[in-house]
């Protein structure tokens, strides 16, 4: 049952040693709006000149106006609290009263969620971060999780409020004795309903012909505003890339001009039926502000978010049901008879209502986060990886700011690395590594869409070249990977100092050079340098020339000046499979020289030299000297073994 006196403050404070309330009701102030927090400015009066506002700052103050057989409730936490001075035998005191989540206000952060939804969100910063939990989830839609959502430089409120926003979803408060409960809502099965004398619905009476014993509606006017008509959106997902992801929506009116179209990009959605989906609560967005209703009455049931009947209007149309959207209360205690002796009990209400069949969507009031420039951030991935990537190239990064991360691979999402060059399965690619630093830039600012541009050093990743010391040195040295030490690298080094310029290659491994056509080697030829060329080869060399398929396979040396060809140990083989070899020395002389043995060889036929000796085998030997032949030695032995022919014009045997 209702008390019998009209106004109750009901706080933590201790009543006074009579048993009464230690603060007293003079005025109130109300302000209510759906999607936003309230605001009660209330002005008290005391006994007690030496109220502590340490014992009400924060802690729960409600306000109860009864009336009749109900109660109305304002309940808040005391967010400010004001000593006024004195009137008569009276402290003057001013409280503000807020909701919960307006506290949610007085924080920062710099915070990353992944594959969560809103509403999932929303359960974690005020419940499990600010242990809040009068709140009450009234929705009707299901909401997809979000692969990636940042909360950057903006405080819980403001992050929250932005993300209700988005997905169109609204908020109000309901109030009990000792708390107030927020109620997130996206349809009209959210809505509460008005508690009157006649339940919801409430008359409507012009001013002259008001009755203060029936609480009622005084002013009631319709405004109809001219709206856009439709709404498209647009994005790019790059893992689908040639698909459209254009969607729209829109409202048909009877008025001429309602088919403007506003058109948005990016949507910040993959999916087409996403697009759609944004595009509808977008055109609600704008619809809701079609018609609006403004009014004035003394009903202490108008509350926000609560539904009534409009009854007795003289346009019958009008007669019908609403929401209430928003709500200015004056209210006056008559009960401190000592400070005012014409003071009357009043309860007036100014407030904004909206058709209740048609959908209502919250404006998107809260902005977005702006990221001012490229910021920088360290690689990251798996324990244990030195690069963690993924089918497209892209990288994990651990952002200076996220206090939160454990820079793994669950600090961010996957973000995609500008390269110098992106062709269709050709171009250039170099993956940030883990523990590098990289610059991190955001499409159109936003937090949600980083973009890896480019790579730093730092005192931790240093170049690899001395500085300043080879300022002249430029050029792309890798690490060999896992484990890969400091002298285990492929490297292509430029030195541009002049008079020692140099083009340096350095292979940790295998070197594979494909040439398609032509390949030239020029060695001191462009300016007639003294130039040398030196080849080592650690263990063997293979040079192939030609191929069977080939219609030509020739290799052809010149050598401008001497000629060389040292072997230290092992053999030396030339071999020639199919056509002949020939040796020509047009001027000069040709020796062939060797400590063992040469042996020429042609079939059976054989010529063996050795120190000591010179072997001619053959089927059939023939010597002939065109002008002389001399055969001169110590001892000369002719022999045939089955018949000797000495033959010639003139004979002579000495």
């Amino acid at each position: 049952m209702p008390s019998e006196r009209a106004h109750i403050v009901k706080t933590p404070l201790p009543p006074d040693d009579a048993g009464v309330d230690r603060l007293l009701l003079r005025s109130m102030k109300v302000k209510e709006r759906i999607s936003s927090p309230f605001e009660y400015v209330v002005e008290l009066v005391s006994e007690d000149f030496e109220v502590d506002a340490n014992e009400l700052l924060g802690e729960s103050m409600t306000i109860i106006v009864n009336v009749q057989d109900r109660s109305r409730y304002f309940n808040g936490l005391v967010s400010n609290f004001v000593h006024l001075g004195r009137e008569g035998n009276y402290a003057h005191y001013r409280a503000t009263l807020r909701p919960w989540l307006w506290f949610l206000c007085r924080n920062a952060d710099c915070r990353i969620f992944q594959e969560l939804s809103v509403t999932e969100i929303f359960e974690e910063v005020v419940k499990e971060t600010h242990e809040f939990s009068d709140y009450r989830l009234s929705l009707t839609e299901s909401y997809e999780p979000r692969d990636y959502c940042v909360q950057y430089r903006e405080s819980d409120f403001y992050f929250v409020s932005r993300l209700l926003e988005e997905e169109g979803i609204f908020y109000f408060f309901e109030h009990e004795e000792d708390k107030h409960t927020l109620v997130l809502g996206d349809s009209k099965s959210a809505y509460g309903t008005v508690e009157g004398n006649d339940g919801s619905d409430i008359p409507y009476r012009p001013p002259g012909e008001a009755q203060v014993e029936l609480e009622h509606i005084s002013l009631w006017q319709v405004q109809h505003a001219l709206q856009s008509g439709a709404f498209v959106l647009d994005d790019f997902d790059f893992t689908k890339p040639k698909v459209d992801l254009l969607g729209q929506s829109q409202v048909e009116r009877e008025h001429t001009q309602a088919d403007y179209e506003v058109y948005d990009y990016p949507g910040r959605y993959s999916e087409v039926s996403n697009g759609e989906t944004y595009a509808k609560i977008r055109i609600e967005e704008l619809q809701s502000r079609h018609k609006r209703l403004r009014g004035e009455g003394d009903h202490r049931g108008l509350q926000v978010g609560q539904l009534f009947n409009l009854t007795e209007y003289p346009r019958d149309a009008e007669n019908a049901e609403y929401v209430l959207l928003s709500t200015e209360i004056e209210i006056e205690s008559a009960e401190v008879e000592q400070m005012r002796t014409d003071a009357e009990n009043r309860f007036d209400v100014l407030f904004l209502a909206h058709p209740s069949d048609d959908p209502f969507r919250p404006k998107r009031a809260t902005p977005r986060p702006f990221v001012k420039g490229p910021q920088t951030a360290i690689v990251v991935g798996k324990d244990g990886e030195e690069i963690w990537t993924d089918e497209y190239g892209r990288v994990k990064v651990q952002f200076h700011w996220d206090r939160e991360g454990e820079s793994n691979e669950d600090s961010s999402c996957w973000i995609r690395v500008s390269q110098h060059w992106a062709g269709k399965t050709w171009g250039g690619i170099q993956i940030p590594r883990i523990g590098q630093e990289v610059i991190v830039d955001f499409l159109e600012g936003d937090p949600d869409r980083p973009l890896i541009t480019g790579r730093v050093y730092n005192n931790d990743q240093m170049p690899p070249y001395g500085l300043p010391d080879n300022q002249t040195q430029s050029g792309v040295k890798s690490r060999s990977t896992k484990e890969g030490a400091p002298d285990n690298f492929n490297e292509l080094r430029f030195e541009d100092k002049k008079d020692e310029e140099e083009v340096y290659f350095h292979a940790e491994k295998d070197f594979v050079r494909i040439v398609e056509n032509d390949d030239s080697l020029k060695v001191g030829f462009e300016k007639m340098d003294p130039g040398d060329q030196a080849i080592e080869v650690y263990n063997n060399q293979l040079l192939k020339v030609g191929d069977s398929s080939a219609p030509d396979g020739s290799q052809t040396i010149e050598v401008w000046k001497d000629r060389t060809a040292e072997i230290k140990t092992g053999d030396d083989s030339t071999t020639v499979s199919a056509g002949n070899h020939s040796l020509a020395v047009t001027a000069g002389e040709s020796t062939i020289e060797a400590a063992q043995k040469i042996t020429l060889k042609v079939g059976g036929s054989t010529i063996v030299m050795e120190p000591g000796s010179i072997t001619i085998k053959s089927p059939q030997i023939t010597v002939e000297g065109q002008a002389t032949a001399d055969v001169t030695s110590p001892m000369t032995t002719v022999e045939g073994k089955g018949m000797a022919t000495l033959k010639g014009g003139v004979v002579m045997i000495n």
